[in-house]
């Protein structure tokens, strides 16, 4: 994937959209979550542990029957483990998801990440290779921490002290949100448009799968033991949008291997297209549940 694009333009896109959503939140959004700590905990259950575990039963079922390479079967295993990327929360916006906690989530598997993500992959490059280790560079989770947290913040800020402003400004950047996503899908395909018969034919039926399995789990997951539907919503972009610039940054500086970066490569190209279908799916299922409830009712 471009270079530029992925450590120069979605950051800086990501951060302008990112201050959009502080524009609509506030200090309650997160207070609220309190309220609702085991939606977090069985929501980081299911990214942490559960996926990465069904990403590794999938990867044996490729390398014994589809002869998949171990540096494929080992990228697939990091993408697998790298955290929810910031454009979940982009996605949650758009189609009435928790925002709040979509942000809260990824600063939370953020952080995890840097003891899991190490683990995973460096036992799965003893396992699908003649071994090695790996050592996450805290800098690269700084950097999601800054796209995150700072312009999410910055807009809090502003929305606090001009309300007005910030309520003025919903229906602009609901927009450029859209628009910027749009460009981020078309700068995505343009950038790998020469690549992706070859990686598609590599991992693209096991990367769709996992992406279809994540979203799905995402959602239903915490539907079934009782969430809201805006939960279940950012549950499932937060599960099925991974940091593949994180999981291909590392791929190629850390393990300096291109082939390892291919399932993240595909990977973050598909997820744009499947995670649209997905909100777009799902607004009109909660569309018709809403209007089938009675008055005064909300789940």
């Amino acid at each position: 994937m471009d270079s530029a694009l992925t450590t120069i333009g979605l950051p800086i896109a990501l951060g302008i959209i990112m201050f959009g959503l502080g524009l609509s939140l506030t200090v309650k959004d997160f207070t609220r979550l309190l309220s609702m700590p085991w939606t977090i905990v069985l929501i980081l259950g299911c990214q942490i542990i559960l996926l990465p575990a069904f990403c590794f039963g999938l990867v044996l079922v490729f390398v014994r029957y589809l002869d998949l390479s171990p540096l494929l079967a080992v990228g697939m295993m990091l993408m697998a483990a790298s955290p929810g990327g910031t454009t979940a929360s982009l996605y949650s916006y758009l189609f009435r998801g928790n925002v709040a906690l979509n942000i809260s989530l990824t600063a939370i598997n953020s952080l995890t990440a840097m003891v899991t993500l190490p683990l995973i992959t460096g036992f799965s490059l003893g396992y699908f290779t003649e071994g090695g280790s790996i050592g996450l560079q805290t800098d690269k989770m700084v950097q999601v921490f800054a796209v995150i947290l700072v312009p999410v913040a910055v807009g809090m800020f502003v929305r606090a002290r001009m309300t007005s402003f910030a309520e003025r400004m919903e229906r602009p950047v609901k927009l450029g949100s859209v628009l910027v996503l749009v460009a981020v899908i078309v700068g995505a395909l343009a950038a790998e448009w020469a690549n992706l018969p070859g990686y598609i034919v590599s991992v693209g039926l096991m990367v769709l799968v996992f992406n279809l399995v994540s979203l799905t789990i995402g959602y239903w997951a915490p539907r079934l033991v009782g969430t809201g539907r805006g939960e279940a919503i950012a549950s499932c972009m937060e599960i099925g949008l991974h940091n593949t610039t994180l999981s291909l940054t590392i791929a190629v500086t850390v393990l300096d291997s291109t082939e390892i970066a291919v399932p993240s490569a595909v990977y973050g190209v598909l997820m744009f297209l499947t995670a649209a279908v997905a909100g777009a799916l799902l607004t009109r299922r909660r569309a018709r549940e809403e209007a089938a409830e009675p008055a005064g009712t909300e789940g």
